[in-house]
C-alpha cells in the first residue's frame, strides 16, 4: 500500500528545489538516479537548457487557464521525475506554471523515480517505468484522483512508430525533441485541460 501523503510531505520538493538539486549534482559530475555515465550527464545538461527554455517561453493557454479557474476543490500534485529524462524536461515546467497561477488550488511537489520504486511500480505505463508521471491527489494527499503520463498520446503513438523504424536512440531523441519544439506545449496543455475538466465532473 502506497502512503502518498507520507511521500508528498516527507520526500516531495518544490520545483525550484528540484532545479537546484539537478544543477548541484551536475556541478559535482553526477545526475539524479544511480547512473552517472557521460551520456546521462549529457542528457541532464541538455534538460537543464530545455527546462529553462520552457520556463521562459511557455505560457498557459486559454483552455488550460479556464480549466484551472473552474476547479472548485484543492489538490496536491505529485510528480515522479528524474533530471536525465528528456520528456520530463519538456513537460514539468508546465506543471509548475499551473501551480504558480493557482497556488490556492494546487500544491506541487516532485519526487525522484529511482528513490521511489514502489511508487513508480504502482503507476507503470505499458509495463514500463516511464516518466514523468503526474498524480493528482486529493487535498489530504491520501488518494489518487487522476494521473497523466509520460507524454502526450499523439507523441506516444509516434514514438512507437519511430522505434519500429529505427533502433538509433539518438535519432529518436532528436525527433522527439523536434516534436516538442514545434508543438510548444500545446498538446500537453490540451490533455491536462481534459484531465482537470474530467476531475471536476466526477
Amino acid at each position: 500500500m502506497i502512503n502518498y501523503r507520507e511521500i508528498f510531505e516527507e520526500q516531495g520538493i518544490d520545483y525550484k528545489t528540484y532545479r537546484q538539486l539537478v544543477d548541484k549534482l551536475l556541478a559535482e559530475g553526477h545526475t539524479t538516479g544511480p547512473d552517472h555515465s557521460e551520456a546521462m550527464l549529457h542528457y541532464s545538461k541538455m534538460n537543464v537548457q530545455r527546462m529553462s527554455r520552457v520556463d521562459k517561453t511557455a505560457s498557459l493557454n486559454n483552455e488550460l487557464s479556464s480549466a484551472i479557474e473552474h476547479l472548485k476543490e484543492k489538490y496536491k500534485l505529485l510528480v515522479i521525475t528524474e533530471g536525465w529524462c528528456g520528456d520530463a524536461a519538456q513537460i514539468i515546467p508546465i506543471f509548475n506554471k499551473m501551480a504558480m497561477v493557482a497556488p490556492e488550488k494546487f500544491e506541487l511537489k516532485f519526487v525522484l523515480r529511482d528513490k521511489n520504486l514502489p511508487l513508480i511500480d504502482a503507476h507503470l505505463t505499458n509495463g514500463g517505468r516511464a516518466i514523468p508521471v503526474l498524480l493528482i491527489l486529493d487535498e489530504t494527499a491520501e488518494k489518487v484522483l487522476a494521473s497523466w503520463a509520460p507524454r502526450p498520446q499523439v507523441l506516444q503513438a509516434l514514438l512507437k512508430d519511430w522505434k519500429k523504424e529505427s533502433t538509433d536512440m539518438l535519432l529518436i531523441a532528436e525527433k522527439l525533441h523536434g516534436w516538442y519544439a514545434k508543438d510548444k506545449t500545446q498538446t500537453t496543455q490540451a490533455e491536462l485541460s481534459g484531465l482537470l475538466n474530467k476531475l471536476e465532473n466526477n
